[in-house]
């Protein structure tokens, strides 16, 4: 998104709230929600997440004055939000025991028809796999960077650390990513057959 598309968005926000925010919506969906579709590996989840950060982030908006809406680095903001509730998912979610009985498989989405992109599919559920197998520490900063497009110092924002912890971070889990690809290559493309529809 331009600098000055976003500049009009949060002029448009910092002015009336309630009717800004659905182009403030509408801007930066796209970026939480595949933040959090590559994070939580689901769907559904990301749905829940994505829905819930735009609801907290309006929450909090009210309470901020217009200089601040002006100064708002939105995008780290939003997913610094993304980020902290799915933690919070996983944290829930480990407390609760895990229920036992049928499990609805998720309908996959196929719009371009299944000979145009069964290649792309394989590929992308090999590369869904891998990010999953990596530890949330390198997870995250890759998939902010090379899934959402997120800047080194953007990443920082988000995670709250130095940018060059966020490169290091970004390098150590591509490095990880690799290592992985390279240690179980037929392990994943086996586990993408059985995961395709």
């Amino acid at each position: 998104m331009a600098l000055d598309s976003d500049a009009a968005v949060l002029d448009d926000l910092a002015g009336d709230l309630d009717a800004g925010y659905g182009a403030f919506v509408r801007a930066h969906s796209s970026a939480v929600y595949t933040t959090a579709l590559r994070l939580s590996g689901s769907r559904a989840e990301a749905d829940d997440l994505a829905q819930e950060t735009f609801v907290r982030a309006y929450r909090a908006l009210r309470g901020f004055d217009a200089q601040r809406v002006l100064t708002l680095e939105a995008r780290p903001w939003l997913l610094t939000i993304t980020l902290n509730l799915w933690r919070n998912h996983l944290r829930t979610a480990a407390r609760r025991p895990r229920q036992t009985g049928a499990r609805y498989p998720q309908v996959a989405d196929v719009r371009d028809g299944p000979e145009a992109v069964a290649e792309t599919t394989a590929q992308s559920a090999v590369l869904v796999g891998l990010l999953r197998a990596l530890p949330e520490h390198h997870r995250v900063p890759v998939v902010l960077r090379h899934v959402v497009g997120l800047s080194y110092a953007e990443i920082a924002t988000v995670l709250e650390c130095p940018v060059g912890t966020a490169k290091a971070n970004v390098a150590r889990g591509l490095d990880r990513l690799r290592a992985l690809a390279t240690a179980c290559p037929e392990q994943s493309t086996t586990r993408a057959k059985k995961e395709s529809p």
